[in-house]
């Protein structure tokens, strides 16, 4: 049947269809005549199927893993279930906090007395801990954030602006052993802001699509990922320029430094956000 007919008898949009066709979940047969997508009755079932796992906020990766036989539904289905319980246990404390300000008429910053609410803050920080480990990763939604891109882009392209009188005409793109093997125009130091741009407006998306859309924390991770590679064009562009003031020899120990740094934030963020299951269940776009 047409992916039409699909939509018709699933109650799901074509994008939704397409979407779970691209991650593989499904593999409908095609069409000899025409070439057009030919969906089963099997397909139809396991795209409802889909689609219920989804409105649990089971990820795609987990279904994935349920219908290649990776894990056992169950095992996914009972985590969730704790994970969901969690989530309701923790929101009804603050549901129940919220009609008690309500209640005692104290609703004004000036006036709040949080003593009235709590008998030790301690106490009540950690069972409020969830919030406060999103709290202690903020540098990582710094570095990815917008002013973090615009930063490096301005910084890539004022180095170009500033060293192009005084490069010579051909500048080394490709280093071995100390020495540069390939050499471009000294106005190829352009190319790196125009990089940065490139990796914002075209790679971002992609990545986030194609790889990080239904992982947890995909989006700041996306974010993440695009400002280290941006900072990547930068910490070469600089060892291009130090290379010809002899001042640099290496290439792959800048992007060393740059990766290892990169992996040592990106761990310590994972490390501090792996018991926030409502984080990790959140569906950012």
């Amino acid at each position: 049947m047409t992916i039409k007919e699909a939509e018709r008898r699933t109650g799901l949009t074509r994008s939704n269809i397409r979407f779970y066709e691209k991650e593989k979940l499904i593999e409908p047969s095609r069409n000899d005549n025409n070439g057009y997508r030919d969906y089963s009755a099997a397909d139809i079932e396991n795209l409802k199927k889909i689609a219920f796992l989804r409105t649990l906020e089971i990820t795609i990766e987990d279904i994935r893993r349920i219908i290649a036989g990776q894990a056992p539904m169950a095992e996914i289905i009972e985590k969730q279930a704790e994970t969901i319980g969690e989530q309701i246990e923790s929101l009804g404390r603050a549901k129940v906090m919220c009609e008690k300000m309500l209640e005692s008429g104290d609703v004004s910053y000036e006036e709040l007395q949080i003593e009235k609410y709590m008998a030790d803050p301690g106490i009540y920080w950690k069972e409020n801990k969830a919030v406060f480990k999103l709290d202690s990763v903020s540098f990582m939604h710094l570095w990815g954030s917008f002013i973090t891109w615009s930063a490096i882009t301005f910084i890539c392209l004022m180095i170009g602006i500033l060293s192009y009188a005084k490069l010579p005409d051909k500048i080394p793109v490709q280093w071995s052993h100390g020495a540069a093997v390939s050499s471009v125009d000294k106005a190829f130091i352009f190319a790196y802001p125009l990089a940065c741009v490139l990796l914002r407006v075209a790679v971002r998306p992609v990545i986030y699509t194609r790889l990080l859309r239904n992982r947890p924390c995909g989006e700041p991770v996306t974010e993440y990922l695009t400002n280290y590679l941006c900072f990547i064009a930068l910490s070469v562009e600089l060892f291009s320029i130090l290379f010809v003031c002899g001042a640099a020899k290496s290439v792959a120990a800048v992007i060393a430094v740059d990766t290892a740094v990169f992996l040592g934030m990106l761990l310590a963020a994972a490390l501090h956000l792996g018991g926030t299951g409502r984080y990790k269940r959140k569906r950012l776009f």
